[in-house]
């Protein structure tokens, strides 16, 4: 698919031309999508879309690229995609699944579109408020201090301080250094900014290193996207998908997430399902992701979404 303003998206379909359709939102932002990502769709009964959003995957232009322009890579931008796609694939009314940053896209579209959505599933639930941001790039420093002191190390004018009172703003710091003219300092930053990521993810149970971070292409573009979109507040006003969730009421939802998911508490999918009564929370003895209980949960979850009846806000 060729958006407007040029950039190509990879986009597949799998299971049943007319099963029950669904939208698969990957992580991130910068994740893309993968094989295993058509795990949670039985394809006796789903029509599953799975795609790679702008600049990452199979969709281009990378952000990977030397000379990459983030300048149309933008939440509303992602949502104008989604949008587009379910258009060109003449599906009226779809079942939204979102995975962790794919949460937060899920609820923008959701929130733009409510009228073609059939139900919304959420696991490792966000929000991209700006609270979550500072608490990933700081507050976790708390438990990982040795961690954060060589993340925040690579800058050229490192903290100060220390996680608790750190004035700098470590998304918009990184985001300059991977533009740097010279690749060194870009690649340096890429590759501690993932081992940053590996980190604080790694007290959940059967924890392993992510294999995509040894790909230096992947770790560029994952940590220019990131960067970008968090230095950016997810393009979104703070706590904005928070303030506009009873916009959802009527719409059959579960959102799934770990007890100890360090890396994005649980108080957000829990006051996300307070202001969206429409919805179930679902806890496991997760952290962010790990093991095979989260696709378990993300299965028994569309199982039951399928018999709910949508009804109006």
């Amino acid at each position: 698919m060729v958006t407007d303003d040029g950039h190509q998206i990879y986009w597949e379909c799998c299971g049943k031309p007319d099963g029950r359709p669904v939208v698969f939102l990957h992580g991130g932002p910068g994740a893309g999508s993968s094989p295993g990502s058509r795990r949670y769709f039985d394809p006796e009964l789903y029509r599953a879309v799975i795609f790679d959003q702008r600049g990452c995957g199979r969709s281009r232009p990378l952000a990977s690229d030397p000379d990459a322009d983030l300048s149309s890579n933008t939440t509303a931008h992602l949502v104008g995609d989604i949008e587009q796609l379910r258009q060109l694939l003449g599906i009226d009314f779809w079942t939204v699944v979102g995975v962790s940053w794919g949460t937060a896209l899920a609820l923008a579209y959701v929130q733009a579109h409510p009228e073609r959505v059939l139900a919304l599933l959420l696991a490792l639930v966000g929000v991209g408020s700006r609270r979550e941001v500072a608490w990933v790039t700081q507050g976790v420093g708390r438990i990982f201090p040795r961690e954060w002191e060589r993340f925040a190390s690579v800058l050229p004018q490192p903290p100060a301080g220390s996680w608790d009172d750190s004035p700098v703003d470590l998304p918009a710091a990184y985001g300059d250094l991977l533009f740097d003219p010279d690749p060194d300092v870009r690649e340096h930053a890429a590759r501690e900014w993932c081992a940053w990521e590996d980190a604080h993810v790694s007290l959940a149970p059967g924890w392993q290193h992510n294999p995509w971070f040894d790909d230096p292409e992947f770790r560029m573009q994952f940590a220019r996207l990131v960067t970008h979109y968090w230095r950016n507040g997810h393009f979104l006003e703070d706590e904005q998908l928070i303030r506009d969730a009873p916009s959802l009421n009527g719409i059959p939802g579960i959102l799934i997430h770990g007890r100890y998911d360090v890396s994005g508490p649980l108080e957000t999918a829990l006051r996300l399902s307070r202001r969206w009564t429409s919805s179930e929370l679902v806890i496991i003895d997760q952290g962010h992701g790990g093991d095979d209980e989260f696709p378990r949960a993300i299965i028994d979850g569309l199982d039951r979404l399928a018999t709910r009846p949508r009804h109006p806000n």
